[in-house]
This record gives C-alpha cells, structure tokens and sequence, in this order.
C-alpha cells in the first residue's frame, strides 16, 4: 500500500518541480520511511503512510520542494529518535523551522487538555507568523487525520472533531482554501453527528439523479442567453457540500427539499466588465430575487474571496443561485493563500495581494497573541476572529474595513490604527453621536472622534470582539500601570530613605549600578513599579542603597513621613471598596504583591481580619489641596410616600454631588435607599447629608462601608 503511494507521490511532485527538487523529496522520503520503520497507526497500517498523504494532500496545489519535505518530516522530531539538528544539516534550516513549528509541546506538562491545545497553537501560530507554508502542513496533517478518524475511540474522534470545526476549518476559510475547508467542515460534520450526516448524505445522492433533467435545461439556457449577448463564459452546475446544506436548514429552518430545490451555478468570465454584463444578461433572462443581490467583487471578504452572487427566479419559479467571476478569481476562491504557490504570478497580481493580507493578518495575531498572557483566553477570542460571519464598514473617506459581526466601534478604531483606538473617546454613526460600545451593521459610516490625553478604558474590554482590540487595549493598560506605579515607587522609596536621613538626589550612581547588579532589575524605573506593585518592598531597597553608604561612613538613621496621597495617581493607588475612604478620613495604606497601595480608612473591619505578613503597612495622609471625587456610600430610612425619591435625587444634585448607583431594600412600612455617591471630602459629604435631614420623609441617614447585593 505505502510503495504505490510513495510512486504516486514521486510522480505528482516530478509533474511540477525540477529533477533536483524531485531528488530531495525522495531523499527525504527515505529518511522518513527509515525513522518511522516498525512504527504503525491505529488502522495497522505503516506509519510513514501518513506523512505520505500529507504531502500528496500538497501536490495539487504544487507546493514547493522545502513544503513537500517538511511535510514528509512533520512529526520525525516528535515520534521518533531525530533531532531537529538532524533535520536542519540534512535538509537545510528552512525545513528545520517547519518541522519544529508542526512538532507539539509533548515535553511539557500540562493541567489540563485545553490548556495544552492552546500552547500548541500558541507555538504553531509564531511558526505560521514567519512562514504561512507551516499552516497549510498543519490543515493537509490535520485533513488526512480526518479522513482516517475511523480508527482512534469515538471520545477522542469527537474531541479531534470540534476542535477541527472551532479552529483549522476556520483557519483554512480564513485563508481561502475552500475546497480544503469544505471537505473537513463535512468530515467533523459526520464525526459530530454522524446520524444526521448518513441521513443527508443519502437523501443527496437520491437528488441529484433526479435533478439532472432540470439542471441540463437551466444550464442550456444560460449558455444561450450569455451567447446571445456575445459573452464568452464558462458555465457549470455547482454542487452543495453536506455541511453547508444542513447549515442552511438549520439557520432557515428548511426541510431537505427545500434546500435542494435551489439550484447552484457558476459563471467563469475573462474579465470584470464581463462579470457585470453576464449578471445584466441573467437578470433579463431570470427575475432576481430583491436583495439577495451580493458584489463581493467591489467589496472582496477578508480571505481574498471576490464574486457577484444573485438569486433569480427561475423557470416555474424554482429558485436559482449563481455566482459570476472571473477566472483568476475562481483561482483564489479555490485555493486562496496556496495559489500563491500553484499560479507563477508577477508581483501585481491579487493573488499578489492576497499573500500580503494573510502575512498581515498573521503578524496582528501574533501582536495580540504576545499582549495575552493566557494561552486559553487567547484561543477563545480567536475563534471569535475566524468564523467568516463579517460586517462591512465605510470610514469617513469611504475606505472599507471588514470585521466580525458583533463588532462595535473600538474594534473599528483599533482596526484604523492603534493611536486611534487609544485616543478615542466618541464615535459618530452615520453622522449621529452613538456609546462607544455600539454594533456596527454592514454599511455604517463610522466616523471616530479623538483627544490627544484620552487613554483606553478597561471598561472596553468587556465588549470588544477583534483580538487585535483586545490585545492594543491590554498592552496600553499594563503600560500606563507600569508608569503610574514607577511614579508611587519612587515616593514609596523616598519616604523609606527619608527614614534612613537619605535623600534619593544624595544616592551615588555606584549605589544604583550595585543594586541593579544585586537584584538583576533592568533600570530604575523597573525598581520604581515593583516597589509601586507591592513585588519589593521600599524599605528593604532603601537598606540596599544606603549599605554603600554606610560603608562610606555615612550617617543611616533619621526618620521619615508617611505616603501623601494626591488622588491623581491612577492605578497605581486603590480606594478600598470595603470602607471607600475619602479625603478627611484617618487612612492607612497596605501593599499587596501584584496590587501596588491600597488604602482603608483606619477603623475598616476587613483590615483587621484579612492582615497577613506578605504585606506592608504604611502611614499614609491625605494632600491638603487634592481635586478629585471619590466614591462614598450612604443609607437612608424613609417612609413610603409618593415622590420620595425624586425629592432625595434633587437634594443630592443640589449639593453639587453626583449618584453613582442607587439600590433599594424594603423594610415594612419604611424603605432602606442606599447610593453610592461622588464627593469631594468628608466637608462635603457632610454638606449632602446636611441637605437630605430636610427632606421630612427622610427618617435616617448613616455613612456604610459597602452597599448589600
């Protein structure tokens, strides 16, 4: 079985490549069959025969030697006794790179199955990234692993299948390899639900037979209309894969006949102009249905994909779907990114063009892949990138921007430019101010309004779907908390150095280089944010630097002040939710590994339960001329009477104060009104209580700690 398939093998690459290619592959041929010698799969049969039906899986699309190599090498590392130096010095390091990018972490420990999927993919989407060949191994691997799937426990079958369904469908899509994608949408398809498919399957070979009579006479029909209108085309019947039936059943809600009385064809023009007259022609020879109109050639999908798509009326008013494009874009719609290798092209060609969009869109999924420390989060939200489902958008100077369904207007303006996401702060739609979080639908203009100080906020993450989005959003965060705790470790330490009598401008710089050395911190500002974060503790820095000193014969001792809070500094410092401290209020700060400051007041009863000795405590004080608002919770007991709440709304507004949330909790005759205010100080939360004792319904007042769920 495997020697005529190696044969065939050598033949279908000798079809293509030149005699010395041919002659790699048949040295790389044997190298396989020599290290996978005595091993076998699940069927029984020789295990060289899988990567045998990779390559060949590669062929039709004439992959180049160093394709078909690694792809007959793929897993020599993995499952055998073979270095990747091996590899490398035998068959160059381009090869090398491959294999090791197609080899899974089988090395490494993992909690569990999801978490090791997800390095997997981690580790082969940084292969893909440098070299788009290691993807179309990886989906041929993963397409013959389908077509063999018969042989492993119906548990790991389906396992296998979903995960094929979820991403390396998605991705073959993605990089438009219809064919690839299609033929493993319905190999999951039978896995997952094999009743259903054996059903449709059936049923499908039933109607075709009896569709040929009526499909012969629309084709014979539109061949003469087309030439009646001297345009030259190539018209054929175009066949529905399993899958992609049931879906249409399933979002529609159609029986099997219905689905199979629409009838699919495709038109093959020369060019452009030509696509446009062909549809012209069809429309008056069929009516078309009203907006089931699609130009995909003006506006081409993400992977490349352009062809006009129109629905007719056709004789007896069966329904008729075509599909118009040119030749070269048949070439694409088939074999997507690999027709890259399969047509020899020059440079301006869209094949061109679509080798480009893939490499760019690699390269924003390994920026966000690198903002993302969960390996599993950063699967989840790929998925969301890959399913074909996408909305199309105009910008103010009609430039077009694809993007998943679902999409709000901060996915849009981080797909313009990262500045522009960061520095948003409002979004027109169609001209009309609109929230930020608001779904685009296909055709929005979407104009983005930005400042030059806005920042993200984390607010965004909870619904922004694109990957690249999320990932700017995070790394511009983590940024600014770098920043911002750099700033509060340096007071943090000069506090601690104040307590030594050091002021941080008297540190030699011999001090600094000793203690970089010592702790193996990259610079200052690295020593700044851990301090600020809690990770080290400023005075244990303090002691460090002032070591040197003591050895200069300086003087250590002395005291220092604590911390001044000035409300301006951003993540770096956290108001406790659980007593919500506010200027006037007797505080104490702690740091917490990984948290940076937080601050209590001093009476805070979670404190004094939750203190444990992987913390610092610090004395801490208010500035005397802090600007900020701060969140303070109150409870009020009033009478159920008509109107009481406005009257409490009003009396609060009039104190120049604002609500942040209200929550209410009936008690008998009497209900409990708790809110979440902003103020200024303990001055001015008194001036609000003060005017709410006026109101007569009011029976209570008291400041609370926290508000109940």
């Amino acid at each position: 079985m495997t020697q005529p398939d190696a044969e065939a093998l050598i033949q279908e690459v000798a079809a293509y490549l030149k005699p010395e290619d041919v002659a790699a592959v048949e040295s790389a041929l044997a190298f396989s069959a020599a290290a996978h010698q005595g091993q076998t799969r699940q069927s029984g049969e020789p295990y060289v025969s899988h990567p045998i039906a990779v390559a060949r899986i590669l062929t039709p699309l004439h992959m180049d030697a160093q394709a078909i190599v690694a792809a007959l090498l793929h897993d020599v590392v993995e499952d055998t006794d073979i270095h990747i130096e091996d590899v490398a010095e035998k068959f160059g390091k381009p090869v090398a790179e491959m294999v090791e990018g197609l080899s899974k972490l089988d090395k490494l420990q993992f909690e569990t199955q999801e978490d090791a999927q997800a390095e997997n993919f981690r580790k082969m989407l940084m292969a893909m990234a440098r070299d788009v060949r290691v993807i179309l191994i990886k989906l041929a691997d993963r397409l013959h692993n389908m077509r063999t799937l018969g042989a492993v426990s119906p548990e790991k079958s389906q396992r296998i299948a979903r995960e094929t369904m979820e991403i390396y469908a998605p991705i073959a899509n993605r990089l438009g390899l219809n064919t690839l994608f299609q033929e493993l949408q319905d190999l999951c398809f039978m896995h997952l639900n094999p009743n259903r498919y054996s059903v449709l399957s059936k049923a499908l070979k039933v109607a075709r037979g009896n569709r040929r009579e009526v499909v012969g006479k629309i084709l014979g029909a539109i061949k003469r209309r087309l030439e009646e209108n001297h345009i030259k085309a190539e018209v054929k019947g175009r066949e529905k894969h399993i899958y992609g039936i049931y879906q249409k059943m399933q979002s529609k809600h159609l029986a099997f006949s219905q689905v199979l009385d629409i009838y699919g064809f495709r038109v093959l023009v020369d060019d452009v102009p030509s696509c446009y007259l062909a549809l012209g022609a069809l429309h008056g020879l069929y009516k078309p249905f009203p907006g089931k109109f699609k130009d995909y050639i003006a506006i081409p999908k993400a992977n490349g994909y352009q062809s006009l798509h129109t629905a007719l009326f056709g004789p007896f008013g069966t329904p008729i779907e075509v599909q118009i494009r040119t030749v070269e874009m048949n070439k694409i719609a088939e074999a997507g990114v690999a027709s890259h290798w399969l047509y020899k092209t020059t440079s301006k060609t869209p094949i061109n063009e679509l080798h480009k969009k893939t490499h760019q869109w690699l390269q924003s999924l390994l920026e966000s892949l690198s903002q993302s420390g969960d390996s599993v989060e950063f699967l989840e939200h790929l998925k969301i990138d890959l399913f074909p489902d996408e909305v199309y958008v105009f910008s103010p100077k009609g430039k077009i921007f694809a993007l998943p369904r679902g999409a709000t207007a901060v996915d849009f303006a981080y797909s313009v430019h990262t500045d522009i996401g960061n520095r948003c702060v409002a979004v027109k739609v169609n001209f009309e101010l609109v929230p930020l979080r608001t779904e685009l639908k296909n055709g929005d203009r979407v104009e983005i309004v930005t400042a030059p100080h806005a920042h993200p906020n984390p607010a965004w993450l909870s619904y922004v779907v694109t990957s690249r989005a999320r990932g700017e959003i995070r790394h511009a965060l983590k940024t600014m908390h770098l920043g911002e705790s750099a700033k509060l470790g340096e007071r943090l330490l000069g506090q601690a150095l104040a307590s030594l009598a050091r002021k941080p401008q008297d540190i030699p710089e011999a001090c600094w280089d000793r203690l970089l050395k010592e702790t193996g911190a990259k610079s200052r500002q690295e020593i700044f944010a851990d301090i600020g974060l809690g990770r080290r503790l400023n005075m244990v820095i303090a002691r460090q630097l002032a070591r040197v000193g003591e050895a200069n014969g300086q003087e250590t001792s002395g005291t220092g002040g604590g911390v001044t809070i000035l409300g301006t500094e951003g993540m770096a410092i956290q108001f406790a939710k659980c007593c919500r401290p506010i200027p006037g209020d007797p505080i104490i700060g702690v740091i917490k590994p990984g948290q940076g400051l937080i601050v209590h007041t001093h009476d805070c009863p979670s404190l004094r339960k939750g203190r444990s000795g992987t913390e610092e405590w610090l004395d801490v004080a208010w500035d005397k001329n802090i600007n900020k608002l701060f969140e303070v919770s109150i409870k009020l007991i009033v009478a159920n009477q008509r109107g009481v709440l406005a009257k409490v709304a009003a009396s609060i507004a009039e104190a120049e104060s604002n609500i942040e949330n209200v929550h209410f909790s009936s008690e008998g005759e009497y209900t409990a009104l708790y809110f979440t205010l902003q103020v200024n100080n303990r001055l001015h939360l008194a001036n609000v209580m003060r005017n709410l004792r006026r109101i007569s319904e009011v029976v209570r007042i008291t400041r609370v700690k926290s508000i109940p769920a």
